[in-house]
This record gives structure tokens, C-alpha cells and sequence, in this order.
């Protein structure tokens, strides 16, 4: 999304519940509720709601939870509904878009008649989008932290962000030493873990026995793959405050580092779009089908992501694809992304489909997210010991993690792309060296400024 724009995605840990941010509505008053990572709630009673801007709203809410300035970058109103989440401009007006809600799922979504009938949306304070993550770690602010850590913690639950096992494990320890303070031998801290093991690992994670069988592995049975490395991971946490509780150890140092262990994921702090990919041709017939996708977009780059097997199908830096987009009036609304490759030895051009209805809303936040990494000042170097600062040294960046067959690895082989080359003449399918784009939007790698192509302001509503 470019800054004209607020932010479509697509539904997650919101799907808890179903409910609203307007509590009543009388001729001047009203009360909002305001939904935060936790599901709490944070109650504001406002006048002339229909006028008030988001900007007004997010001031309102940092005053009541008494945050610092930082939370006015670090956070944004979200209105969001099972079907549709929608990151707000400061200027735009929650209460015009709410009521404009219908037309919006009519637009950018598949849902049917009936659902877009009874859908209502909620207001939630959530981390935003164009937040960059060198800034999070220089948070200080324990309620900020913590705010932040809900929400990702719940992404990692309910495996918006796919993670291997070890990680899910070592992140899944962090939460038992938030909820179950420092690990204590000697203690029952298998069967704590066991009571709520989806409070700290996602679903596919847990594999609980029910019935006869769990009734026959009884309290002396041997713990699950899931639970035994859970409680290793949780025996190794180390404590980085002082206290021998929950209650007297500052609770700051294991929400930073919970959110240090998430930024080693690329699709960290993502705004998520619903499409879907052409299956590769299998059998005689070369049938194939689509295949739903969870598309991740943030200031780092493209992922897509496989919604059933939950792990990386392509993964891509701004500097590695070219992209564009075709509008619903023209064809079916498909956003294009175009990258290097192989085909059979021999590089190429791919191309990928991805159709969704949120094509227009995907390709407005990859330009826009361009245009902020190209004018986003440089992250100071580190100093020196003796006081002043080594303008040469690169700044310290954190491992990516390169497991082999790790869910964040791009898996190129299960997509269907199309492969060209330019040969002087025109394209042709399947010539090394890549001489054309189908398209001019990318990001410039050499002394050329990048081509900027104006969107529509489609949510702007006055």
C-alpha cells in the first residue's frame, strides 16, 4: 500500500471473536472499545465519533495506557472483521469507513452475500506495518514490549508466521517463563505445560492423545515430541533479571527477546493478503488447480506463504523481483511477481500469478514500502570504546536462518511459473542473462531513481 491508502489484509488472531468497537451511539456520545493484542479491551467515550480521525483515536488510547511517543510510530488502528483487515491513515475516519464496511468486502474480497451482510468490523491498536525493526529494539518501554509481544506471540500461535519446530520450542519457552516465571526443578512443570501446551506452541505443534489412549498413557506416561522440547527449551531460558518470580523479575528482557527471536523471521511484522497460486500440472492430463496462499508483504520484501503446509513458498527481497498488477475490469485480478531463475540449468525469468481480489491493495503497499526503504535514513554505526563512531564498520546485522528444508526456504519447485527469455526479437518462453521486464516496476539497483506509478487512492473516503 502507498501512503494514500489504508492497509487490506487478511484476518488472523482477530478471528477470536466476533464483536464491535461501538458499544452505543447516542446523538453526540458514544462509547468505542478498543481492542488490544490481548483481547482486552480499552473503553473510550468520545463525542462527535463520525468526525473523529484515527489520529484523535490513537491519541486517546495512548493516553489511557499512559504510553510513551514511541507507540505513535510503533502502533496503528487496525479495523478488522473475520473477513477483511484494514490498517488506518492518521486522517482517515473509523467511523465512515465502518459504515462503508460492505462495500469494502464487496471489493476486496470472495466472502458471499450472507456473510458480507452480518460482518462488523473492530477497532484494534496493533503494531503497524511501516515500523521498521530497527527501531523496535531500541524500545525501552516494558508496556510497549509487551503489547508487541502479544501480538506476535499470537501470529506465531496460530502459525500465521510459519516457524520450525526449534524455534516454535524456543519461543514457546519464553511464554512459559511470561506465564509460569523462572523454570524450577523439581517442580510439575511437564503437566503445567501439558494443561496449556496451545497457550505456548501452535496447533499442529501440540498432537494431544483424547479418548482410550489417553486415558491409558495415564500421569506417568512419556510426554509428546512437542512437550519434551518444549520443557528442554524451557530449562535453558536464562534469566535476564533478577527475582525468583514471575512477580519480582522485570518481565522487559524475555518480551525483547521473544521479539529478537521473531525478527530472524523474514515475513516478521508483515501485513497478510489472501490469493491463490496455479498448481503445477500433475498426471496425464496435466490437471492442476489453485492452491490457497497467505501473501506477506513488509518493508523487507514478498512472501508467499503455503496455507495448509504452513511454510515458505517464495521468498523475495524488494531488489530481486519486478511486479505488477491487472485490474479486475481488464481480467481476473491477478498480482504478478517477477524473478530470476533456472530452467533446467539454463537462467531465466519467472513469472508468478497470484489471484485475489486484494491484487491492486498488494501492489500499492510493495511500492510504497520501496519508497520508504529508498528514503529511510541509515541506521547509525556502532561506537567504539573509545567514544566516537567507526564510519566503516557495517552495521551488525542478525543471522537469517539457513536450516536445510526450514519452512522459511523458498520452495520454487511446488510453484507453476511461467519462464521466458528475450532473444533481441521478442519473449520467448523458455536465454540466459536477463535483458527484459514485462514490467518496469522494481526497485533500482544502480544510479537510476525508481519509477514511481501513481495508485488509486482506493480507500481514501473523504
Amino acid at each position: 500500500m502507498d501512503g494514500t491508502e489504508g492497509n487490506a489484509a487478511q484476518p488472523g488472531p482477530a478471528e477470536r471473536s466476533h464483536r464491535s468497537s461501538v458499544s452505543s451511539v447516542g446523538a453526540r456520545a458514544a462509547d468505542v472499545l478498543v481492542y488490544l493484542a490481548d483481547d482486552s479491551v480499552v473503553p473510550l467515550a468520545v463525542e462527535n465519533l463520525p468526525l473523529l480521525s484515527a489520529h484523535e483515536l490513537h491519541r486517546a488510547v495512548r493516553e489511557v495506557l499512559q504510553l510513551p511517543d514511541i507507540a505513535l510510530d510503533a502502533f496503528a488502528l487496525w479495523l478488522v472483521s473475520p473477513l477483511l483487515e484494514v490498517q488506518l491513515k492518521p486522517k482517515h475516519q473509523p467511523y465512515k469507513l465502518g459504515r462503508q464496511w460492505p462495500e469494502l468486502l464487496l471489493r476486496f474480497t470472495d466472502a458471499p452475500d450472507d456473510d458480507v451482510a452480518v460482518d462488523e468490523p473492530s477497532l484494534q491498536f496493533r503494531r503497524n506495518v511501516f515500523f521498521p525493526k530497527r527501531r523496535e529494539i531500541q524500545i525501552q518501554d516494558e508496556e510497549v514490549l509487551r503489547l508487541l509481544y502479544e501480538e506476535a506471540k499470537g501470529n506465531v500461535l496460530a502459525a500465521r508466521y510459519p516457524c520450525d519446530v526449534e524455534d516454535c520450542e524456543a519461543l514457546g519457552a519464553l511464554v512459559c517463563r511470561v506465564q509460569l516465571g523462572p523454570y524450577q526443578p523439581g517442580q510439575p512443570a511437564a503437566c503445567a505445560l501439558r494443561e496449556k501446551l496451545d497457550s505456548f506452541l501452535p496447533a499442529h505443534l501440540c498432537k494431544r492423545s483424547h479418548g482410550l489412549f489417553a486415558a491409558l498413557r495415564g500421569r506417568g506416561a512419556k510426554a509428546g515430541a512437542g512437550e519434551q522440547g518444549l520443557l528442554k527449551a524451557y530449562r535453558q531460558v536464562q534469566e535476564l533479571a533478577g527475582g525468583n518470580s514471575v512477580h519480582e523479575a522485570a518481565l522487559g528482557p524475555h518480551y525483547r527477546a521473544y521479539l529478537l527471536k521473531c525478527h530472524e523471521l523474514p515475513f516478521y511484522g508483515c501485513a497478510f493478503f489472501h490469493g491463490e497460486i496455479d498448481k503445477p500440472a500433475q498426471g496425464f492430463l496435466h490437471r492442476g488447480g489453485r492452491r490457497p496462499v497467505t501473501v506477506a508483504i513488509s518493508l523487507d520484501g514478498v512472501h508467499v506463504i503455503d496455507n495448509r503446509e504452513k511454510h515458505v513458498l517464495l521468498g523475495l527481497c524488494f531488489q530481486e523481483l519486478s511486479w505488477d498488477h491487472t485490474a479486475p475490469e481488464e481480467e481476473e485480478s491477478v498480482l504478478w511477481l517477477e524473478f530470476d531463475g533456472d530452467s533446467e540449468g539454463m537462467p531465466v525469468n519467472k513469472l508468478l500469478r497470484i489471484y485475489s481480489k486484494q491484487a491492486e491493495l498488494m501492489s500499492s503497499l510493495i511500492e510504497y514500502c520501496i519508497e520508504l526503504s529508498q528514503t529511510a535514513e541509515p541506521a547509525a554505526p556502532p561506537e567504539s570504546t573509545a567514544g566516537h563512531s567507526s564510519p566503516t564498520q557495517p552495521p551488525t546485522q542478525r543471522p537469517k536462518l539457513r536450516r536445510q528444508g526450514s519452512v522459511v526456504c523458498s520452495r520454487i519447485q511446488h510453484l507453476s511459473t511461467i519462464d521466458y527469455v528475450e532473444d533481441g526479437k521478442g519473449i520467448k518462453r523458455v536465454k540466459p542473462k536477463r535483458t527484459t521486464s514485462f514490467f518496469s516496476r522494481q526497485l533500482s539497483t544502480g544510479q537510476g531513481s525508481y519509477t514511481v506509478v501513481q495508485p488509486t487512492d482506493s480507500l481514501e473516503q473523504g
